[in-house]
């Protein structure tokens, strides 16, 4: 096995640093691209039983290792869509065949359908706030979507919070019984008066009369109409009933909201959803009427821009200013991150050494935390790879070498016989 072994070990050699220059070559061109982890290759003796005094030379074996687990530098953009990871963890993004995968490229934009996708055509995945606040699936990717963002879409919020604060005088006189506003009667009277703009489910304004009338000594009635039924060019009697009412009772020591009274008054506004108005910090002083009210939703706009705070929820920003939690963005981690698998476009798969997927949301559980508006570089070190290739080289020539030392002593062994 002597010089046959020498010739096989120096061609074991040769292929051994042929891997090495194959991943320092791929190293070096990606070393541009986002989210890239640098390979390497990692090299193991292979020795052969040997006996007496024969010697038989064994080799080299190499196995490829990824950096996976070893960060790139953090580059800043001005797109408000490219996202990195500061710390542990990956974006979940989804092939065109619907299978999840892992990544740390982020250079997200919209495709035509609005879908979040990066360089290689990676969707990103994320939970939907549609069904309310979102929670994390841990072992798996179940309740995951396709982050969509249709700018072009028109979307309308109905109201559904509010609230209202008046000072109401201590000194107002007390309206009779029969000609309270709830009575709805021509002969209605009321102490004060205000109107608050609700938006309906299609994004309509709905013009709210909200009448406060005092009935005794630290007594209110709050009671709330529909503008659209009031009588012409007046008021009372509206064409139905009130839309709510509520009588409040005040503390004659401090002027606040006695502890037993009513603090919110509850309606539907017409044609949308429940209102809730908070009215815990109305007050009855000795001092002139004021009164300040605020009424959320909003009427059709269509989504402005996108904004992904640093949780790793997904806002949209509309024209009117307002903005809606559409997605949250999990974060991903396995038990051992450079035994993932490696697949084309800077995505990797869990493999029977990597362990399985855990999610989690940006900062909890030793994940790193979403970094909006930046995207991670390659880990390669061109200063590095560049020495890599010159060892490799060197080596290379060197096993050729024991290669073309064994084949030309065997070429003499072999014309001892002429």
């Amino acid at each position: 096995m002597g010089l046959y072994g020498m010739m096989r070990t120096g061609v074991s050699g040769m292929a051994a640093q042929s891997n090495r220059l194959s991943t320092v070559a791929d190293n070096i061109a990606n070393s541009s691209t986002n989210g890239y982890k640098r390979a390497k290759a990692e090299f193991s003796s292979l020795v052969l039983p040997s006996s007496g005094g024969s010697y038989n030379s064994g080799g080299v074996t190499t196995s490829i290792r990824y950096e996976i687990s070893k960060s790139g530098p953090l580059q800043y953009t001005t797109s408000g869509t490219d996202l990195a990871i500061e710390g542990n963890g990956f974006f979940v993004v989804q092939g065109t065949n619907g299978q999840p995968f892992l990544t740390r490229a982020g250079s997200f934009v919209p495709n035509a359908d609005g879908e979040l996708v990066n360089a290689a055509g990676y969707k990103l995945m994320g939970y939907s706030y549609a069904n309310g606040v979102p929670a994390v699936t841990a072992n798996g990717y179940a309740g995951l979507e396709t982050v969509t963002i249709a700018q072009s879409e028109l979307v309308a919020t109905p109201s559904r919070n509010g609230t209202l604060t008046a000072n109401l005088p201590s000194s107002s006189d007390v309206v009779a019984a029969a000609d309270l506003p709830s009575a709805n009667a021509a002969t209605a009277q009321y102490t004060h008066k205000t109107s608050l703009v609700a938006y309906d489910n299609l994004g309509g304004k709905q013009l709210l009369d909200v009448y406060m009338t005092k009935t005794g000594a630290d007594t209110w009635e709050v009671t709330v109409y529909d503008r659209a039924d009031a009588a012409p060019d007046t008021s009372f009697p509206y064409a139905n009933p009130p839309l709510a009412t509520t009588t409040l009772t005040f503390d004659p020591t401090n002027g606040k909201l006695a502890g037993g009274s009513p603090t919110d008054i509850s309606l539907t506004v017409p044609g949308g959803d429940t209102l809730t108005i908070d009215m815990s910090d109305m007050t009855q002083l000795d001092t002139d009427f004021s009164v300040t009210g605020k009424v959320d939703g909003s009427a059709p706009y269509a989504i402005d821009s996108v904004e992904i705070s640093e949780d790793g929820t997904i806002f949209a920003q509309y024209a009117d200013g307002s903005r809606r939690a559409l997605y949250r963005i999990p974060l991903a981690t396995v038990q051992s991150p450079d035994q993932l698998k490696v697949i084309t476009g800077n995505v990797f798969s869990e493999s029977a050494d990597s362990g399985g997927v855990q999610l989690g949301f940006s900062g909890s559980g030793g994940l790193g935390k979403v970094t909006p508006g930046a995207v991670e570089r390659s880990n390669v070190d061109i200063a590095t790879e560049l020495t890599d290739m010159i060892e490799a080289q060197r080596n290379y020539t060197a096993n050729s070498k024991s290669f073309q030392t064994g084949s030309e002593l065997m070429e003499l062994l072999v014309n001892l016989k002429r």
